[in-house]
């Protein structure tokens, strides 16, 4: 929790930062994390040149103040642009956007102010990573104003929950763990957010959700602790702006390299970048030897069978945490080819597709076998009676084994959006699979998240139904959910009956409504008492007109 008194610090900085003429929060905050950047970057590379160095310039005043900092921004841009500094790489066609030499001092003075501050709270056995991250958090609160076109950040707490009910591990050193639209990097802090608490030795309960919350991740050995803060996250977004935002994200909280790319998921680019990258370790493989060769051959040669057909990026990911676009249509000419199970692509037609179902497809597309994923759908996806909606829930049945559908209660993207959702959480099994790989699908509806449903979305006091949501579905199986009684908030659903109803997977189709009776008076009695009351209001009308 920050202290009032780095959030007032932090609402200066937008003050000044609005009053300065960058009054959108997007371009503000990119401008920021240039900024915190540059900042730390002493503390990541110990050679770096004095004249690059935040601690030697950041007193410098007006002009020369500026001078300096276009100074670090070009060599950040020209020299640190490589596969150890992937924010650097985002950055090389980035541009500085606070040219007024008096705003910049202002903002180097408020971000040192900050620092210090976060600093003086570590003294008091507070994380430094945790309070830098919650810093983050809030600052990107204020980008909730942008929300338009579907595009808007996913609540801190839904979250949370969603990280507890897939429940990522980095047992295995191949683990990778992405988002498909990855935004602020909100899912991939999460999911980091929920392993350090799984391997941490101080656990606590957050104050707002009630959801188990820990950061020191003392259990993690040094060789797994740098794979999970180096090798682990990524994520793609088509807005290079939001790449860099969602990087510095995952970097305040922790993640020394968040693997971000700025390229759009539904089209080739994503094969392309895949493609590219093998030919790099190819090239690799010529001019190196022994050991390291041999493990690259043994890559290369893993990744033949879906090379052939040109499946770059198939199966990659252990792990997918999304709430892709709602309600936008996209141009078929623009969509990968690999992307052809939902959609008949007619060759000589332009086609408007739905990207909602476009994305469940790629997700299965990029699970590895046996990977898990939580997606959040507006409900339409569940029931709409389109062919390729259709396909697309048959999809979801026969190659993975669809676990749960989890209704949310209308309003938890308020005021952003009112459309209606639902997670969906899902084990890949076999791609292109022409059986059934779910036997029965768990449905469970939310009344609440813990929070009004108005457009102000306040904390309702004592309502935490987070962690009965988590509980539940851990627990599924240990209950005797009958298949018949669907009178409760959560039942199973068989396959056979979903296939029955042309795969919807709606909640309130499968769902028993119990409707109680209501049992009024006779007409004649209530029409009595109604009478009763106008005669005595008469009557005291009558005197208090003797009265005046």
């Amino acid at each position: 929790m920050l202290s009032t008194e780095i959030k007032n610090k932090i609402q200066l900085l937008w003050d000044r930062l609005w009053a300065g003429g960058l009054s959108n929060p997007i371009t503000a905050i990119d401008n920021i994390s240039y900024l915190i950047f540059m900042k730390r970057l002493e503390n990541f590379h110990p050679g770096l040149s004095d004249e690059f160095k935040w601690s030697k310039f950041n007193n410098l005043e007006g002009s020369e103040l500026k001078s300096k900092i276009d100074s670090v921004f070009t060599f950040i841009q020209n020299d640190l642009s490589n596969d150890d500094e992937p924010f650097a790489i985002e950055m090389k066609n980035a541009r500085f956007g606070i040219s007024i030499p008096s705003l910049l001092e202002d903002v180097v003075k408020i971000i040192d102010d900050i620092f210090y501050l976060v600093e003086e709270e570590e003294k008091k056995d507070q994380h430094f990573q945790d309070i830098l991250g919650d810093v983050y958090e809030y600052l990107l609160s204020a980008t909730n104003e942008a929300g338009k076109n579907g595009q808007f950040r996913t609540p801190r707490h839904i979250i949370q929950m969603m990280s507890e009910l897939v429940a990522p591990n980095i047992d295995n050193e191949e683990t990778k763990i992405c988002d498909v639209t990855s935004g602020s990097s909100g899912f991939l802090v999460g999911a980091y957010q929920y392993i350090l608490k799984e391997n941490s030795k101080m656990v606590t309960f957050d104050e707002e959700n009630q959801l188990e919350k820990g950061l020191d991740g003392k259990k993690l050995t040094q060789k797994k602790n740098q794979q999970l803060k180096e090798d682990t996250f990524y994520g793609f977004d088509i807005d290079a702006t939001m790449v860099r935002i969602g990087m510095m994200n995952m970097m305040m909280h922790g993640i020394k390299k968040p693997h971000v790319v700025n390229l759009n998921t539904l089209s080739s680019e994503y094969e392309d970048f895949f493609r590219r990258k093998f030919e790099r370790e190819i090239t690799l493989e010529n001019i190196i030897d022994g050991k390291i060769k041999a493990k690259i051959t043994v890559k290369r040669s893993k990744k033949i069978s879906k090379t052939e057909n040109n499946f770059w990026g198939m199966e990659e990911y252990s792990y997918i945490l999304a709430n892709p676009p709602f309600a936008a249509k996209v141009n078929s000419k623009s969509i990968s080819t690999n992307l052809n199970r939902i959609y008949e692509i007619n060759e000589g037609k332009i086609q408007s597709l739905q990207t909602e179902l476009l994305f469940l497809e790629r997700i299965v597309y990029m699970l590895k076998k046996n990977g898990r994923a939580a997606v959040i759908i507006p409900e339409g996806v569940l029931f709409n009676s389109g062919k390729a909606y259709k396909a697309t829930r048959e999809i979801l049945l026969k190659d993975c084994d669809l676990e749960a559908v989890i209704s949310l209660p209308s309003g938890v993207f308020n005021p952003y959006s009112g459309v209606k959702t639902s997670i969906l959480l899902f084990t890949k099994k076999q791609f292109r699979s022409d059986k059934y790989h779910t036997r029965k699908v768990w449905f469970y509806g939310m009344d609440s998240d813990g929070y009004t449903l108005d457009n102000s979305r306040r904390k309702i006091k004592n309502d935490f139904p987070l962690p009965q949501t988590v509980k539940q579905y851990k627990t599924r199986d240990e209950k005797s959910h009958s298949q018949k009684d669907r009178k409760q908030k959560h039942f199973y659903v068989p396959v056979s009956e979903i296939e029955e109803n042309g795969f919807e997977l709606n909640y309130n189709l499968y769902k028993e409504f119990v409707f109680e009776e209501t049992s009024y008076e006779e007409p004649a009695k209530l029409l009595k008492q109604v009478l009763k009351i106008e005669e005595e209001l008469f009557l005291s009308l009558k005197q208090l007109e003797k009265e005046l």
